[in-house]
């Protein structure tokens, strides 16, 4: 298996896209956080993320793997790839929930655009990856169900786990072997607009939202986007506590709330699920202690 896994981080060099160790049978990076960084080595100069450390060199991989059987990631960013994620439902009661191919299939007619014929992988799951470059001279970075329920998107700041690694749920396998296509205009379209939305300094788009509100989200967004490593989900809950009054009064939607906060936390490179959890927790509670607006 480790030969196996070895072959596919170099299959994936080859292509010009830098893999990342990620644990054996797992799906999360195999390299040391920044708390548990010991300033040698590549941090001798301070501590290298994920996907500064992604590499394409063919030495540096097969040291890598020659430690363990790691599964083989690939950091979507520095790769100049957009992968697309189409998931299916999870849990009971979900067999009438659309999947993730079905709901990116109804975005394509709607988008009156066939489904592109490009490099697709399956995932372990049962979904797919679909690979396109990215659009040059704009920055993607990740989405999670923004375009449409089970339909995520991995660009900077993610990474995909790469065909031939192995988790308990099953492998990771080549559906299609077609090189990436360029991403559809319009999914990029969509993306770049979504990415405005929610962007660091997007302002709120609702009509009661005041001035002050304006300001308050701003100067949150900022804290958020510069918080350093180990500090980043203390500050998005912190931040997102601020907001919720705003909420509570009714002076701005809770969803541009979530929206703005989703964005930069991915943004400042906290993974979109911790993001969803921090801000629903934090708004629950900031809506349901919040004073009224007169005692304010």
């Amino acid at each position: 298996m480790s030969g196996n896994l070895l072959s596919a981080a170099l299959d994936a060099a080859a292509c010009g896209w830098p893999v990342l160790p990620l644990r054996p049978g797992g799906k999360r990076p195999a390299l040391h956080g920044e708390n548990a960084c010991t300033r040698t080595g590549p941090c001798a100069g301070g501590h290298v993320k994920w996907e500064q450390r992604a590499t394409t060199d063919p030495d540096r991989i097969r040291h890598a793997w020659a430690a363990a059987p790691f599964n083989v990631g690939i950091a979507t960013g520095p790769a100049g790839l957009l992968v697309v994620d189409l998931d299916r439902p999870k849990g009971k009661g979900s067999a009438d929930t659309p999947c993730g191919v079905a709901t990116f299939t109804a975005l394509c007619e709607r988008a009156g655009q066939p489904v592109p014929t490009t490099r697709t992988v399956r995932t372990a799951s049962g979904g797919q990856h679909l690979y396109f470059t990215a659009p040059t001279g704009t920055r993607l970075g990740n989405s999670a169900g923004t375009l449409a329920p089970l339909v995520d998107t991995r660009a900077w700041g993610g990474y995909v786990v790469a065909p031939g690694s192995i988790t308990p749920s099953g492998p990771y396998e080549i559906l299609d072997d077609t090189p990436p296509a360029a991403a559809p205009e319009w999914l990029h379209t969509r993306l770049t607009g979504r990415q405005a939305v929610r962007g660091l300094m997007a302002a709120p788009v609702a009509s009661r939202s005041s001035r002050r509100v304006t300001a308050a989200l701003n100067a949150e967004l900022a804290a958020v986007h510069g918080a350093p490593e180990g500090a980043r989900n203390a500050t998005l809950l912190r931040a997102t506590r601020a907001l919720g009054r705003f909420v509570a009064w009714g002076q701005i939607p809770r969803h541009v709330v979530e929206d703005a906060f989703q964005g930069a936390g991915e943004a400042a490179g906290l993974p979109p699920a911790e993001c969803r959890a921090t801000i629903r927790s934090a708004l629950n509670w900031s809506i349901r202690t919040a004073r009224t607006q007169g005692a304010a």
